[in-house]
């Protein structure tokens, strides 16, 4: 017999997330996400996105043993901008057994039904920067440090279970060139000469706030059209930057003004932290920091977090003229290649912008809808 417990004490929440690190403790390619970040996520004391999100977790027993968990999301502001009625899951993870599955699937849909809702999907979080879509091809590739890893049998159990495709991400590994291409070059003078656009890194974490704000203005005017996407407040925006502060390299980070100095692109990349954290299967004490530090300061894969343009300066060349130099600094560390996080297929402007690469698409993963 399966029986759930919604999550509300301190001890739920610790076996809430680290249930998935017992799961695939012996499974080679999966890479734990940050168990502190992953317990602040659903605390409204330290995530300001509860203050217009409504969230539940639950955990699935079976003779007093964990075999699944699951967390539901109503983002309140996304649905009446949009007119919906969505609940989301997320943190879906669960043994090989349909039943485990169904019956966590019914908590979250039962859940947002009473609320008012008529529509799951999944898996998908509270924000485009939180972890989302299911992994449906690659399971054999090292897992990335901000992204999912599932067994083949969740899709599986989802599609027998009426759940449908809703959209697909893809992602690639690409080998880094050996030096900057001569087309990124000429891109990139085109770009400085003809638009008079400035590239800009910062030397000191503190004047990376000089233009971060902005930069997340234009974000969410750059990803507004996107797959799930809702703008990010500020109090939200500061949450992110909290949780990643101590980690980013200024070498990694680029802004790009224009000529009227406005913000109009940033790119982030990090070192890649995906064997540090699987040595440390997602915590930090005792030894944690130093493996992430260590692979901070010393790494051959790095992995492309984001790349935004505003709208108005697509199609500029201001990739180029961020590459140009992410290159040069990639040859300089010693990079071999890098990942990109999951992007939309259908996502034209993001897809093209490998073609001078050598890459290749190793990794896709969804979001599942189901009418409730």
């Amino acid at each position: 017999m399966i029986t759930l417990k919604e999550v509300r004490s301190f001890w739920d929440s610790h076996r809430f997330t680290e249930f998935p690190n017992r799961l695939y403790k012996h499974v080679e390619p999966f890479v734990p996400a940050l168990s502190l970040d992953e317990r602040n996520v659903f605390n409204p004391k330290k995530n300001p996105v509860h203050e217009y999100c409504d969230a539940i977790r639950f955990l699935a027993y079976r003779n007093n043993k964990i075999v699944g968990r699951i967390a539901g999301i109503i983002n309140h502001r996304l649905n009446e901008a949009f007119g919906k009625k969505e609940v989301r899951f997320t943190r879906l993870d669960m043994i090989d057994d349909i039943e485990v599955t169904k019956t966590l699937i019914e908590a979250v849909t039962n859940w947002g039904k009473e609320r008012g809702m008529d529509t799951l999907i999944g898996p998908i979080g509270f924000t485009d920067m939180d972890r989302q879509g299911m992994l449906v091809d690659g399971f054999d590739q090292l897992n990335m440090f901000i992204t999912i890893y599932n067994h083949k049998y969740y899709m599986e159990h989802l599609e027998k279970l009426g759940f449908v495709k809703d959209v697909d991400w893809t992602e690639k590994i690409i080998q880094w060139p050996k030096e900057v291409p001569e087309k990124v070059r000429r891109g990139a003078e085109i770009t400085r000469k003809r638009y008079g656009y400035e590239l800009v890194k910062c030397h000191k974490k503190k004047d990376l706030f000089k233009y971060v704000y902005e930069a997340f203005d234009m974000y969410n005017i750059a990803f507004q059209e996107l797959y799930g996407f809702f703008p990010l407040p500020k109090p939200v925006i500061d949450y992110y930057i909290k949780q990643v502060l101590a980690l980013v390299q200024l070498d990694y980070i680029w802004f790009v003004l224009d000529k009227d100095k406005n913000v109009v692109a940033f790119t982030v990349i990090m070192p890649s932290l995906a064997k540090a954290n699987k040595k440390n299967n997602g915590h930090l004490f005792p030894f944690g920091f130093l493996r992430i530090f260590k692979a901070l300061r010393k790494h051959d894969v790095i992995d492309l977090y984001f790349i935004a343009i505003h709208p108005d300066h697509q199609g500029k060349g201001l990739i180029a003229l961020m590459f140009e130099d992410g290159i040069e600094v990639g040859i300089k560390n010693g990079v071999i290649h890098a990942e990109t996080g999951p992007e939309l297929e259908l996502n034209a402007n993001i897809q093209n912008q490998w073609k001078t690469f050598d890459f290749v698409e190793h990794k896709r993963r969804r979001c599942y809808t189901k009418p409730i």
